[in-house]
This record gives C-alpha cells, sequence and structure tokens, in this order.
C-alpha cells in the first residue's frame, strides 16, 4: 500500500531556538515542519502590527503566500508592568536594531536599575498564529471577501503566557531572549535554568503551542 507523503507544515522562522522548541512542542501533528531556509525562501516582514496577533497573522499570512503552504508563525515578548507593559512587541529591537540578546537584557536592566524587587513582575506573552495559503479555509475560519470581492486569506490565532519577575543578574545557560533574568517563583529558576522538557511544560509558547497543536492535529 502506498502512504501519500506528509502534508508540510511552513514554521515562519529560521530562528534555531524557536525551531527547537516548536519541533517538540508541535510533536504528534500530521504535518512535516520544514522551515523557510529548507525551502530556500525568505519571509522578510516588517512587524508593523500594534501588538502580538497583529504581528503573528502578519508573519504567518506572509509566508503562506509565499510558499502556497499552510504557515505557522509567532510573535512573542515580554511585558513588564513597572514599564507600562514594555517592551512588549518590540521586545527584540527593545535595544534597537540587531542589538544580541545580551544587550536586550542590559538594557532592560537599565531601565528597571531604581524599581524595587516587588515591583519588578512581568509576564511572557505568545500568540500564534496559523495561515492557509490564499483562498483556501482553515476548519472554523470563515472566508472573507476584501474591498475588491476577491477572498482573502484564513488565519486561526491561538495565545499563551507565563508570570514571573525580573531579577537583577542572568543566571541559566538555556533558553534565549530574555529568559535569563526571567524567574519563575513557583519554581525557583528563571527560565534559562529550566530543561528544555521543563521549559515546554510551562512557557508562554508552549501553552500557545498546545492550543495550536490540538487545532492541527484535529484539523
Amino acid at each position: 500500500m502506498i502512504h501519500p507523503s506528509k502534508p508540510e507544515l511552513l514554521l515562519a522562522t529560521n530562528n534555531r531556538g524557536k525551531i527547537r522548541e516548536y519541533q517538540s512542542l508541535l510533536r504528534g501533528i500530521l504535518y512535516k515542519i520544514v522551515t523557510p531556509a529548507d525551502l530556500g525562501i525568505a519571509v522578510a516582514v516588517e512587524e508593523a502590527g500594534v501588538g502580538f496577533k497583529e504581528n503573528a497573522s502578519l508573519k504567518a499570512v506572509a509566508a503562506a503566500r509565499q510558499s502556497g503552504r499552510l504557515s505557522l508563525a509567532d510573535d512573542s515578548g515580554l511585558e513588564v508592568d513597572a514599564l507600562g507593559g514594555e517592551p512588549g512587541p518590540l521586545s527584540a529591537r527593545y535595544a534597537g536594531q540587531g542589538a544580541s540578546d545580551t544587550e536586550r537584557i542590559r538594557f532592560l536592566l537599565s531601565k528597571l536599575k531604581d524599581v524595587p524587587a516587588a515591583k519588578r513582575t512581568a509576564r511572557f506573552r505568545c500568540v500564534i498564529a496559523i495561515a492557509a495559503p490564499p483562498n483556501l479555509s482553515l476548519r472554523g475560519v470563515p472566508m472573507k471577501s476584501g474591498r475588491r470581492g476577491n477572498l482573502s486569506q484564513s488565519v486561526k490565532l491561538f495565545s499563551g503566557e507565563c508570570r514571573g519577575v525580573i531579577i537583577d543578574k542572568p543566571r541559566g545557560a538555556h533558553g534565549f531572549g530574555y529568559d535569563p533574568v526571567f524567574f519563575i517563583p513557583g519554581l525557583g529558576k528563571t527560565m534559562a535554568e529550566l530543561t528544555l522538557a521543563e521549559k515546554n511544560r510551562i512557557s508562554h509558547r508552549a501553552k500557545a503551542a498546545e492550543k495550536a497543536r490540538d487545532y492541527l492535529i484535529n484539523m
């Protein structure tokens, strides 16, 4: 008996940390996960949205259009209460375009230098968008017509968050981004001190991905 090959799901990122996490988080779906690098394409999207939902949708839609495949993208970031929710959707560019993780952490801590520990509460937020190629519909998402009458793309959103506090000095060698200064009181560890398996049980991305995984399995 000939079995058809798995359909492909384009993960719209070349970030190695994210790819590694999603390969674990989406285990069991009936899709082969591919990246833009695997397909030889570049999904370049200016994150012009005003929030995580808009940015995730922009990336997923662009990836689906360029690849002709079902595509998954996320937008995630850190929201610090004492900074009015900053850096939020600007988390990756908070210390300037092209800044390293170390530079972003240093900049964040400089903004919090006069904030007492009790007021350094924060959350990691993640929104995942799954987009179908143009004129194809996702289950449970009605197609909508644009101004010229042509059908737009179908997008489904999933969200998750993880709460913690920002500490003074980085701890841990795992993870990426702001993980080394994001402390989770209930575990007594920073996100960067967790193993990948531990992180994939409690992180904002894990919570959003669990919902997306269930959706993909039931499609």
